[in-house]
């Protein structure tokens, strides 16, 4: 793969998922000119949608009993809000990735993203600790890719005394994730998968190892 940037990452095709019996179609974006994934904006398809994914993310996590639900900054936001309602959960937890004012003693865990350039920071207010400490506690995300943002999430979590008994995602993306969050992938519960994509004739498609 090459490390130069494309212009216009928008290639103009899509992909098509079923998300637990709802289809959506997905941009292809291109990261690179010989690698493009489907980008899944979560806070652009809707309040049905948050709707349709919180119910059924919260069918699958409800066996684990938790007490509390922790979503990333910023696509695990709704993810984090519908996955609470659908559970009768009130309070849930937002790790936050830019340095509010409230945040100056935050503890923190540096990540990278596949959609993100550089490193970033998670933050947890110290003052959402007790909400975490010695709870059964979720962590959720829109996507997991390369599955350093939900490593940082998981560590985080425990780091603040938190029990993690699983992880909620809308989409699995290749499989990248599994050996980034090692033991931990088994925890992950997924809505629906999307590959990841290579030019080809006729257009870019799905590289076939990236399927699960």
């Amino acid at each position: 793969m090459t490390n130069e940037p494309l212009e216009t990452p928008l290639t103009g095709e899509f992909w098509p998922v079923d998300v637990a019996g709802l289809e959506v179609k997905l941009p292809i974006v291109a990261i690179k000119p010989d690698f493009a994934i489907s980008l899944m904006m979560v806070i652009d398809l809707g309040v049905k949608f948050g709707e349709h994914i919180g119910k059924e993310l919260a069918r699958k996590l409800a066996p684990l009993e938790p007490d509390v639900i922790v979503g990333a900054a910023t696509l695990g936001i709704p993810v984090a809000i519908e996955v609470s309602r659908a559970l009768g959960l009130d309070n849930y937890v937002i790790l936050q990735k830019s340095p509010k004012i409230h945040l100056g003693d935050a503890m923190v865990q540096r990540i990278s993203s596949i959609t993100s350039k550089g490193e970033q920071r998670l933050l947890l207010d110290r003052q959402a600790i007790p909400l975490l400490e010695g709870k059964r506690v979720v962590v959720v995300d829109d996507v997991v890719a390369s599955g350093s943002s939900l490593k940082g999430s998981v560590e985080l979590v425990r780091s603040a005394g938190g029990n993690v008994v699983g992880i909620g995602v809308i989409l699995t993306e290749a499989r990248d994730w599994q050996e980034t969050l090692g033991e931990d992938s088994a925890l992950v519960h997924g809505l629906a998968h999307i590959p990841q994509f290579t030019p080809g004739e006729g257009g870019w498609q799905p590289i076939p190892e990236t399927f699960l």
